[in-house]
């Protein structure tokens, strides 16, 4: 209502237009309709269109597996978009005080926020403005009872169970009265500090972010080494954004943050976070979204993966999480008996024809191979078709390849006739395919 006021008086002085007022209605206390009737009566008054929404966000949170806050958040700032748009209006001007930021500050700093969490509420977001953030909330009911202006007391701001009521009615009191009694000032000057620290280090990870990450389809791939070689700080504000945005930005634990960053430096393990899969697959981090209303792992595609290509150490493995398996690589110095009766998730190779380096990729157009049996090369799509490989599987087959980028191993399929091993007193390489979690 002061807000309202306020907004009146200056577009009577021309110094902006007041277009609409607009409600939503969470339908979480016995008197949001009458609230909400309130509210209509005021834009009848001022003569202003009344755009009016609402939805059971109890409901809506329980079906979505989120907090009520956050359901509710989100699906506010969703209608206020809606509502600007409909009213032809540049920005919706919301009613946050100082003691609000400050409470905002304080509720962020209990959960482990950090720059980001810690800069609590914007003067202005997108399209969205807070004219009375510097406004102590005291100042706005004397100004509002001085003129005798109706305003509505929200009932459910004496539930102490809700925890920004818990800190407005017992947390702030206690700290004004024991520690400092302009706490409220303290802490929302503290936000405005960690608001600029933001701002330096979100240009600094979208300037990391647009280096080191690609979007492949449903995934976003990261380049590990990119990220872990960055400043801690930012590999965090990077992994922040792109997380967030694959959450359906959801709130995400600094846990989950850091388990991430961890994951690039080569320790820990791949790991569900909301709305994703995150993996360390070769090198990269790649973060695989979830299709909407889906709960769970997401599958691997059987079709339309893209091209990938992962280094595979001597002796080592890599699991190729697009297709399901994993290659490993193992040394022996002299070749085992069973070398030449090699099968279709083995192969038997000489260590000193494979170069360096293996590596383990898709197909490329040109791939050519000599299979057993088989006069000179013969190329990889023609071997797929007289085998019968499903087209649609066919980008699904690891190839292992040599550091000349030659096909060493068609995995599950036949291996190359030109590594052949000759003789069993020389040094080899076993290759294996297996599913993840046992052979194929």
């Amino acid at each position: 209502m002061a807000l309202v006021n306020l907004l009146k008086a200056l577009a009577a002085d021309g110094q902006l237009r007041l277009v609409a007022l607009a409600h939503f209605n969470h339908h979480l206390r016995r008197e949001a309709d009458a609230d909400q009737e309130f509210c209509a009566g005021i834009a009848r008054a001022l003569g202003l269109p009344f755009l009016v929404d609402g939805t059971d966000v109890r409901m809506l949170a329980s079906r979505e597996h989120r907090s009520v806050e956050d359901a509710a958040r989100t699906v506010r700032h969703a209608f206020f978009e809606r509502a600007r748009m409909e009213a032809g209006a540049d920005v919706v001007a919301l009613g946050h005080t100082r003691d609000d930021q400050a409470e905002t500050f304080l509720l962020r700093l209990l959960r482990g926020a950090g720059s980001r969490g810690l800069a609590s509420m914007h003067p202005r977001n997108g399209a969205i403005i807070r004219p009375l953030l510097d406004c102590r909330r005291d100042q706005l009911v004397e100004y509002l009872v001085s003129r005798d202006i109706p305003f509505v007391q929200d009932a459910s701001n004496a539930d102490v169970g809700i925890p920004r009521n818990r800190v407005r009615a017992e947390l702030l009191p206690f700290l004004r009265e024991r520690f400092n009694p302009s706490v409220v000032d303290a802490l929302a000057d503290a936000a405005d500090v960690a608001r600029e620290e933001w701002r330096w280090l979100d240009e600094a990870a979208q300037e990391l972010e647009r280096r080191i990450s690609r979007r492949d389809g449903a995934r976003v791939v990261i380049e590990g080494a990119g990220l872990s070689s960055a400043p801690t700080a930012v590999a965090r504000a990077v992994l922040q954004r792109l997380l967030t945005a694959g959450s359906g930005g959801r709130a995400l634990a600094f846990e989950t943050i850091d388990q991430a960053v961890e994951l690039s430096r080569g320790n820990g393990t791949d790991f569900d976070a909301p709305g994703q899969r995150v993996q360390r697959i070769g090198s990269d981090i790649v973060l695989t979204g979830r299709p909407a209303g889906v709960v769970g792992r997401p599958l691997p595609s059987r079709h339309g993966i893209g091209r990938f290509r992962y280094p595979l150490s001597i002796p080592g493995e890599v699991e190729l999480r697009e297709v399901g398996c994993v290659i490993s690589a193992e040394e022996l110095v002299t070749a085992p008996a069973r070398a030449v009766a090699r099968n279709s998730a083995m192969a038997v190779v000489p260590r000193d024809l494979c170069g360096t380096a293996l590596a383990v990729r898709n197909r490329r157009p040109g791939d050519r191979f000599r299979p057993a049996g088989v006069e000179g090369h013969k190329k990889l799509q023609d071997f797929f078709v007289d085998r019968k490989v499903d087209q649609r599987l066919r980008d699904r087959v690891p190839l292992v390849v040599d550091d000349a980028d030659r096909i060493v191993w068609v995995a599950g399929h036949a291996a190359n006739d030109e590594f052949r091993v000759t003789d069993p007193a020389q040094a080899v390489i076993i290759l294996r395919l297996k599913g993840v979690g046992g052979a194929v």
